[in-house]
């Protein structure tokens, strides 16, 4: 969002992860980005990732970890709040989405997810819509 060089951290332990899950979340094609506003006036933006059994065996999940953690290098700097803490989950066909729709879900959710920081209301409506067609 700005020139500026933000700091970024991991996420490492259990209570950030639950703590990110009790923000504001959006799905968007094979991910699902969660947004906790920490407020805490630390400017540093943390990340963490995870993915379920339900995306396939370790290989799989690795694989989509690692996709997820590439994408988020290139665009929480440009497009992530500075205090917050996201985490990235992912989702089925993560390990196998064409590289450039997976960067497009990625900046779309973080896109979206920064515009319900600033506009009231909208932090409900992004947790709980359901994605539509036109969001893939």
């Amino acid at each position: 969002m700005t020139d500026e060089i933000v700091k970024i951290r991991r996420l490492t332990s259990r209570p950030q992860f639950l703590a990110a899950a009790k923000g504001v979340s959006k799905a968007y094609g094979a991910v699902v980005v969660q947004r906790l506003d920490r407020a805490d006036g630390d400017q540093a933006i943390g990340v963490g990732f995870t993915a379920t059994r339900k995306v396939g065996g370790a290989v799989i999940r690795n694989r989509s970890k690692r996709r997820l953690r590439e994408a988020a290098r290139t665009l929480i700097p440009k497009h992530g709040v500075p205090g917050s803490d996201y985490v990235l989950v992912a989702r089925q066909g993560t390990a196998d989405r064409e590289w450039l729709r997976l960067l497009d879900d990625v900046r779309s959710a973080l896109t979206r997810l920064a515009g319900a920081l600033h506009s009231p209301g909208a932090a409900h409506a992004a947790k709980d819509r359901a994605p539509s067609d036109t969001d893939r």
